[in-house]
C-alpha cells in the first residue's frame, strides 16, 4: 500500500488545524502517511505503538511524540485499549521569521532535536502533562470560535506550547531509542541501512541477502513493523529526501533524482506526483513562495 498523503481541511492560509481528543482504533487509524507539516501528538489514554521513520516505540497515556514535516510514520492502536489522543498539525511558516523574536532561542527546535536524534517520544507526568491537556483545550476552544483574534490567538497559543516544550527537553532526556523488543535488531539495523543508501538501487533481494533472512520473512516482518512494503517505504524515503534537497540548495531536479536513487527523471517525476499531488517543479516553487 502506497503511504498516505494526509489531507488537511483547513484554511491554506492559514495551515493549523488541530484533530483534539479523536479515539483512534486499528479500523480507524490512517496507517502510514507522510505530509510537510509538522505535528505535535499527545497520548490522552489508551496505548499502542507508533513507528517513526525507523523504529518502532510504545506510545501511552501522557505521551508527547514531535514529529517533524516529512517523517514516516504509522500508528498501531492497541484494539482491547484503544488510544484517544490529539494533534495538532501546522506549517514552520506560522512561527518563524518573527523580528522581535529571541536571537538565542528557536521556536522549532524540539523538532531539530527530534530530527537529528531520532528520539520522537516524551514522557510527561504531573504539572507538565495538565500544561499540555490545558492549552490542547484552549486551542481546540478558539478553533470553534469566530471571534476577532482568534488566529492570531492560536499562533500565540502554538508558540506558547513550543516554548514549554522547548524548556523542557532543554532539562530532561528524550525516549531511549527503542529497545528490541519492539522489534528485530536485523529489521532496524536494515531499515537505518536503507537510510544511508538511498542514492543506490535497493530491492527486497539485497535487503533480505544483506539481513540474512528469508526474503518472504523480510516481507511480512516489515510490513508488520512499519505498516508498508519495501518498495513503498524506499519511495516514500525517497521523495522525503528529495523534497528536503529542493528546499536547501539550488541544484537542477534531474541531480536531485539521481541523488534520490532515481535512474530516470520520469520515474521520479511519477513517484513524486504520486506521493505530494505536485510535480517537483510545482513543490519547490510553492515551498519557496511561502518560505
Amino acid at each position: 500500500m502506497t503511504p498516505m498523503r494526509k489531507a488537511f481541511n483547513g484554511d491554506p492560509l492559514f495551515p493549523m488545524e488541530l484533530v483534539y481528543r479523536t479515539q483512534k482504533s486499528p479500523r480507524m487509524e490512517l496507517p502510514h502517511h507522510l505530509h510537510d507539516l509538522y505535528e505535535l501528538v499527545y497520548i490522552h489514554q489508551g496505548k499502542g505503538t507508533f513507528f517513526i521513520e525507523n523504529k518502532l516505540v510504545e506510545k501511552k497515556e501522557g505521551d508527547l511524540f514531535i514529529i517533524p514535516g516529512n517523517t514516516i510514520h504509522s500508528s498501531f492502536p492497541d484494539p482491547d485499549d484503544p488510544i484517544i489522543s490529539s494533534a495538532l498539525f501546522f506549517a514552520p511558516s506560522l512561527v518563524q521569521g518573527d523580528p522581535i523574536s529571541d536571537l538565542q532561542y528557536a521556536a522549532l527546535h524540539c523538532f531539530e532535536v527530534s530530527r537529528k536524534s531520532g528520539a520522537y517520544r516524551y514522557e510527561l507526568s504531573g504539572t507538565d502533562r495538565t500544561y499540555i491537556e490545558d492549552i490542547l483545550k484552549a486551542m481546540s476552544d478558539e478553533f470553534g470560535q469566530t471571534r476577532l483574534g482568534s488566529r492570531e490567538a492560536l499562533v500565540l497559543q502554538l508558540r506558547s506550547i513550543l516554548l514549554y516544550i522547548n524548556r523542557y527537553i532543554s532539562v530532561s532526556s528524550a525516549e531511549k531509542p527503542a529497545p528490541a523488543g519492539l522489534g528485530p535488531t536485523w529489521l532496524i539495523e536494515s531499515i537505518q541501512w536503507i537510510h544511508e543508501h538511498l542514492d543506490q538501487p535497493i530491492g527486497l533481494a539485497a535487503l533480505s541477502a544483506h539481513a540474512s533472512v528469508d526474503p518472504a520473512h523480510y516481507s511480512r516482518m516489515f510490513k508488520k513493523y512499519t505498516g508498508l512494503t519495501v518498495t513503498d517505504y524506499i519511495n516514500a524515503k525517497r521523495i522525503a529526501h528529495a523534497k528536503e534537497l529542493m528546499l536547501t540548495n539550488e541544484m537542477p531536479i534531474g541531480r536531485i533524482a539521481e541523488i534520490c536513487g532515481y535512474d530516470t527523471l520520469t520515474h521520479f517525476h511519477r513517484k513524486f506526483k504520486s506521493l505530494t499531488g505536485m510535480t517537483p517543479g510545482a513543490y519547490r516553487r510553492q515551498a519557496l513562495s511561502t518560505s
